[in-house]
């Protein structure tokens, strides 16, 4: 028991140290990277909102309605950021003072308790040199010393036991607001997206195409068409001169839309 239960303390607290500080570490980047992606949404909000003020009636309504909805989740991603870092990123850095000062009351009773057995070692061999006179006095004090040590021992057992107890009491809290916080957001956004499905499925895409197509509509007069006399010479310009300017027209929309890419 002397050598085992310092073994045990010593490796509960070193593992609670090592595992309890990556939790932190993970779990501040997972709430950092929540929060970026709140920032990208909002980003997205603007840029489709300045896109719908681009677009015809029918699609600016779609969109700017989309943009809303998507504006609501990010509000709900803020509160899920809040809730993060008070339930549970606040918590596990917190641990980290919990742990020094449980491996401080270790080191005191341990140390008190491995002095307790040293006494008790020596007034054992004392009890065991000393005359008949001085029998009563070394076995009173051999039995005080074994009681300090019991006392000490029970001390030490008593820390690392509530230390233990209090520790799967908080990784269970924890992680259960963790969970929490996750559900409660997707439950929300899940609504928000749901609406915002609906609304682009109900775009009215015939309708904006019914707009366009009058915008770009040109009316054509009438032409008498007249036969070509023969009697004329032939053009001297090549039959392709219209492919080839239609070649280059078509270039130049190429580069417009699709720039060459650097190798």
């Amino acid at each position: 028991l002397n050598t085992i239960l310092p073994l045990i303390m010593e490796n509960t607290v070193t593992n609670a140290e090592k595992y309890f500080g990556q939790f932190c570490t993970l779990m501040a980047s997972y709430t950092r990277k929540t929060a970026k992606l709140r920032d990208k949404s909002d980003l997205l909000v603007k840029q489709l909102i300045d896109y719908a003020n681009s677009e015809n009636p029918e699609l600016r309504s779609a969109m700017k309605n989309f943009a809303e909805e998507l504006a609501k989740v990010q509000d709900y991603r803020q509160a899920e950021v809040e809730r993060l870092e008070t339930k549970v990123v606040e918590p596990l850095k917190l641990y980290g003072i919990r742990l020094k000062q449980t491996r401080t009351d270790i080191k005191r009773f341990n140390n008190a308790r491995n002095n307790e057995i040293k006494q008790l070692e020596k007034l054992e061999k004392l009890r065991q040199k000393a005359p008949s006179d001085r029998h009563a006095i070394a076995e009173s004090n051999v039995h005080k010393a074994s009681v300090d040590a019991s006392r000490s021992t029970q001390q030490l057992e008593e820390t690392i036991n509530e230390f233990q107890k209090q520790k799967l009491k908080d990784i269970q809290r924890i992680f259960s607001d963790f969970i929490t916080i996750e559900m409660v957001f997707h439950t929300k956004a899940l609504e928000v997206y749901s609406s915002a499905f609906q609304n682009l499925d109900g775009y009215d895409l015939e309708k904006d195409l019914e707009d366009f197509r009058a915008r770009i509509h040109v009316p054509f007069g009438n032409y008498n068409a007249r036969p070509v006399n023969t009697t004329y010479p032939a053009t001297t310009l090549p039959w392709s001169m219209g492919s080839q300017v239609r070649d280059r027209q078509l270039y130049t929309i190429v580069v417009v839309f699709m720039p060459f890419s650097s190798d």
